[in-house]
C-alpha cells in the first residue's frame, strides 16, 4: 500500500463475515488522485461456504459495508467468487482494476490465480466499458463543472486507450496523463480538495480534449490486437478455479 491508503484499511476488509480472496483499493487513492478529504473505496471479493451456495439458505452475493473510521468515510463492497467470476468474463474493466489493483490490502493464493487468468480473459470489447463510463462522467462535469468527474473523464478515457493498444492495464493518471500539460495541475487542485477551483485555462482545454480523447478510443478499439472474445482456455479455467474452490 502507499502512504494514503490507511494502515486500519486491511482490519476494515476482513470485518466481512466470510473468507476473502482478496481486498483492494479503487477508487481516487488507484488513480492516483486522492484528495485530503477523499473516501477511501476498498473492494473485495468472498468466498461463500458450500452451505450458502446449495441449500434453500443462500448466502448474499454482494456486501456492501460503509461508516467512518479516523475522519476518513469508508465503502467497503465484495461479490462471492462466482459474481466476481461473471464479472471478470464480461467486458468489465471495474472488476478488472479492483482485481489488478496494485494497493493491495488483503491477498491469497486464489487472488493470485485469478490475476494470472486476467490477460486471457480481457478483449477489445472492453473499450465499451471505458466508453460508457466516461460518457457519464463527462455529463456529470457538464452538469456541476466539477475537478472529480473531469478527472474521471480523463483517467477512464487514457485507460481504455492504454488497455486496447497495449493490452495490459493502467489506471494512474499521474502516469497516463504524463504528457497531458494541465493534469498535473488537475491533480495538485483536486488534493487540496474534493470540490476545489479549476485552474486557469483547464476547462478550455478539456473541452477541446474530451471528444479528442473518445475519438483516440474508438480508434483503438477498432484496431487493437486484442482479441474479439476471452480465450477459450481462460474460461474453462476459470470455471475449474470456482469448482475446486467451492469442492474445498
Amino acid at each position: 500500500m502507499t502512504l494514503d491508503v490507511p494502515e486500519w484499511a486491511a482490519d476494515a476488509a476482513t470485518d466481512l463475515p466470510y473468507p476473502l480472496i482478496f481486498c483492494t483499493v479503487s477508487g481516487a487513492h488507484l488513480y492516483g488522485f486522492a484528495s485530503i478529504d477523499s473516501d477511501l473505496d476498498l473492494r473485495a471479493a468472498h468466498v461463500l461456504p458450500i452451505a450458502e451456495v446449495v441449500g434453500l439458505r443462500t448466502g448474499p452475493e454482494t456486501l456492501q459495508r460503509g461508516g467512518v473510521r479516523d475522519g476518513v468515510e469508508l465503502d467497503v463492497v465484495s461479490h462471492d467468487l462466482l459474481k466476481f467470476a461473471r464479472l471478470l468474463n464480461s467486458r468489465n474493466g471495474y472488476v478488472l482494476e479492483q482485481l489488478l489493483s496494485p494497493l493491495v490490502v488483503v491477498t491469497s493464493p486464489l487472488h493470485a490465480a485469478l490475476a494470472e487468468l486476467a490477460p486471457g480473459l480481457i478483449t477489445r470489447h472492453h473499450a465499451h466499458h471505458y466508453l460508457g463510463f466516461s460518457h457519464s462522467q463527462e455529463k456529470l462535469y457538464a452538469k456541476g463543472g466539477e475537478l472529480k468527474p473531469a478527472l474521471y473523464t480523463l483517467r477512464v478515457l487514457l485507460t481504455g486507450i492504454h488497455l486496447m493498444r497495449t493490452g495490459s492495464l493502467e489506471t494512474d493518471l499521474r502516469v497516463l496523463g504524463a504528457d497531458v500539460a494541465y493534469v498535473a495541475d488537475l491533480i495538485a487542485a483536486k488534493r487540496e480538495a474534493e470540490h476545489g477551483p479549476f485552474p486557469a485555462g483547464a476547462a478550455e482545454r478539456l473541452a477541446a480534449d474530451i471528444p479528442r480523447l473518445r475519438a483516440e478510443l474508438e480508434a483503438a478499439r477498432d484496431a487493437s490486437p486484442l482479441p474479439d472474445k476471452p480465450s477459450a482456455d481462460a474460461v474453462t479455467a476459470l470455471h475449474d478455479l470456482i469448482v475446486q474452490t467451492r469442492l474445498s
